[in-house]
């Protein structure tokens, strides 16, 4: 049995003598305003039903409609007043969400005209939530008299908007108030039950009276059911007090429910679950992004990524990280850097091994492993490991850059001898990527500037494949373009105007990895595409490729193709021999598994198409128009000579597609239908000859022990 010390602080307001029932002021469930005047843009002319177009979805109001100002946008601005009426309880309560700016997002209560309460929205930086939440004010000493209520939207910049429902009057409080649990950490773990559809409560957890963790979940409150538990890993204060502290509406007992153990519960479904991917990486609990900080050293690849361990949705921002000898068997370890402070998430970065210790912080045998990041609040900073990855320190003298911008890549410049960041950078108020240099990691100077390219850049070195002696660097934005060219460490050069890509889909944020054997160049991105439905963790990796640089008739150009390590999945193997496949003559091919791996080489007439339909998702290379497709994504493909190649992945959450030996990709979020079984071939306008086919069921990834966080 864990040891807890328990002190729960709920003020629950005084409630009358007798209660009196509570008053409805006014609920916006009607066709119009029903007597509140509106004035000018924001407000239109009868109540929100919702979000409106660019708007994330405005949770927590009651009912179908609600007070929205963001009718016009966040430029759009005016007023919402209401008829006179009494004031006859306690207090007032209502729900209100969006801007939290005085003044200019507000609900201001008016006696004779003066305002004597107000209260605004949450958010004030980019990011947030739209949910709306419980205000109340007491307005006890205004009891009897009569008053107004008046929504104010005289905000344009950023969250110039208000959200805003269910005005009630009661003897009887509804806003959040303070709630604690002290405890004794006697195990490794802390358990956080999680519903999907509870409010999102922000957590703080406090040992020694300093922040270990403050971040928003979505808590589950006494009689909800669990959908999920998530976890903090507690080694580093075991036998230490912690305090856990959050606003909770009165007489919750939701911080009860929170568990120690040295065991994370259901741990033996893990991986297991329905719609878990099997050789895509993905968090074991919560969501993830833009891969991180990928670097291998001493036998291991290191994935961090952008993670939000307390939910399946963007919120508080971490990095997760997994390790794996091979790409594909990962385990999870412990949460490497976390936010200072609630509100300065830990955004996107890289990291690398700083083999000559020019920063100094390495020891003998044990080289600094440095991870580069945006701190929303403060800037671009560093943190180092010298246990490979374990555990990071925070480099004292952040920020190191400071800047309009984001997602540092670092990378080491051989013939400059010094350290290079790529970073996404606005501050001359067009987007690009700056380049900034470093004899140490500690001290950089901006040396140069390539614009066009918006966030989470990478940037490397490639030699032509079949021309000895020749390299290109290539240049990478968020959206998988590229462009080829030189780097002197100061400046990029492009040869070409047009950028290119290999990928098309559901790719994102693709980042190679740093100081792998042999100088191989193995990329991992973002697949997007996919939510899981009623899963405990959300989003998943791209398969990883390796990246390799050819010549063409237009200049050098990026292949990509699935690392070899994918071959140790590898089942059993089905194979169909060289054929002519005729129209309206399909071939079938049973297969035994919903992880399959599909290799084929064909001859395709310029007016014929092949398709290829995995596990029921179809893949169609159409001769005709020169376009390689899977469902609603196209890439371009023209046939080129007298073979074209397919490469095709499906896994339980997405179709990975790549054509004539790489020279495009697709990736495409995907939940193939449970009924799709098999492969089908199949020509459309003219006979195909299929000169190679060959087709592998492919064993999960995940070894499923009993505890993946240790290390």
């Amino acid at each position: 049995m864990s040891s807890f010390t328990l002190v729960v602080c709920l003020f629950a307001g005084t409630a009358m003598a007798a209660d009196r029932g509570d008053i409805a002021v006014a609920d916006f469930e009607g066709e119009d305003y029903a007597g509140w005047d509106a004035k000018g843009t924001a407000f239109g002319k009868h109540p929100a039903r919702g979000a409106f177009p660019g708007q994330s979805y405005p949770d927590g109001f009651l009912g179908r409609g609600l007070v929205n100002s963001y009718m016009g946008g966040d430029a759009a601005t005016g007023t919402l007043t209401s008829p006179p009426f009494r004031i006859e309880r306690t207090y007032l309560n209502f729900l209100v969400g969006g801007g939290g700016f005085a003044g200019e997002t507000c609900v201001d209560l008016l006696i004779d005209g003066r305002v004597v309460r107000t209260a605004s929205g949450p958010n004030t930086e980019p990011g947030g939530s739209e949910r709306l939440e419980w205000a109340t004010w007491d307005v006890r000493e205004f009891e009897g008299r009569a008053a107004t209520l008046r929504i104010v939207d005289a905000r344009t910049l950023n969250w110039g908007h208000i959200c805003v429902d269910q005005f009630v009057q009661s003897d009887r409080k509804k806003a959040p108030e303070p709630a604690t649990r002290k405890l004794v950490v006697g195990r490794r773990y802390l358990h956080i039950p999680v519903t999907r559809n509870a409010r999102v409560r922000r957590v703080r957890v406090e040992s020694d009276g300093k922040a270990l963790h403050d971040f928003d979940v979505n808590l589950t409150d006494q009689g909800e059911a669990v959908d999920f538990w998530v976890f903090l890993d507690l080694e580093a204060v075991k036998g230490r007090d912690l305090t856990v502290k959050s606003m909770l509406p009165p007489a919750s007992r939701a911080l009860d429910q929170l568990k120690l153990d040295d065991d994370v519960p259901g741990a033996e479904g893990h991986y297991r679950e329905r719609y878990r991917p099997q050789f895509h990486f993905t968090a074991r609990r919560g969501w993830l992004n833009d891969p991180n900080g990928l670097v291998w050293e001493d036998g291991l690849f290191h994935l961090f990524f952008q993670h939000n361990p307390f939910g399946c949705g963007w919120g508080t921002t971490y990095w997760g990280h997994a390790v794996s000898p091979d790409l594909f068997h990962w385990t999870e370890w412990p949460l490497p850097l976390s936010p200072r402070e609630y509100g300065d998430g830990v955004y996107s970065g890289s990291a690398v091994v700083d083999l000559p210790n020019t920063s100094g912080w390495g020891r003998p045998g044990h080289p600094a492993m440095v991870a580069a990041f945006t701190s929303v609040r403060r800037g671009e900073c560093l943190a180092y490991s010298i246990d490979q990855g374990r555990s990071f320190v925070d480099y004292a003298g952040n920020p190191v850059v400071t800047h309009a911008g984001r997602d540092p890549r670092l990378l080491w410049h051989e013939p400059t001898r010094r350290w290079i960041m790529a970073v996404y950078d606005a501050i001359t108020g067009h987007e690009g990527i700056a380049f900034h240099s470093s004899a140490n990691l500690r001290a950089w100077k901006l040396e140069g500037r390539l614009d066009g390219f918006f966030e989470c850049p990478d940037l490397f070195e490639l030699p032509i494949e079949g021309h000895p002696g020749e390299s290109r660097w290539v240049i990478y934005g968020g959206d998988g373009a590229y462009l080829v060219g030189r780097f002197d460490g100061r400046e990029f050069t492009p040869e070409t105007t047009e950028k290119r890509r290999v990928w098309y889909g559901d790719f994102y944020a693709g980042q190679t990895f740093s100081n792998v054997p042999g100088g191989r160049r193995i990329q991992v991105g973002w697949g997007h595409g996919i939510s899981f439905p009623d899963m405990p963790f959300n989003q998943q990796m791209t398969v990883p490729v390796e990246l390799t640089l050819r010549q063409s008739p237009d200049g050098p150009r990026l292949h990509a193709n699935p690392v070899r390590e994918l071959a140790g999945l590898r089942g059993v193997r089905h194979e169909i021999t060289a054929r002519m496949i005729e129209p309206g003559r399909d071939v079938r091919l049973d297969l035994g598994s919903d992880l399959i791996e599909v290799e084929a080489e064909a001859t395709v007439d310029r007016a014929a198409s092949l398709s290829l339909t995995v596990r029921g998702v179809p893949v169609e290379l159409d001769g005709r128009t020169g376009t390689l497709r899977t469902g609603e994504i196209a890439a371009p493909l023209p046939i080129e000579g007298d073979r074209v190649s397919l490469h095709v992945l499906v896994d339980r959450g997405s179709i990975e597609v790549f054509g004539d030996d790489g020279r495009v990709g697709i990736s495409r979020g995907v939940i193939p239908p449970a009924d799709g079984k098999g492969l089908v071939i199949s020509a459309r306008g003219g006979p195909i000859r299929l000169t190679r086919l060959v087709a592998h069921e492919l064993r999960s990834a995940w070894p499923m022990p009993t505890d993946r966080t240790s290390h």
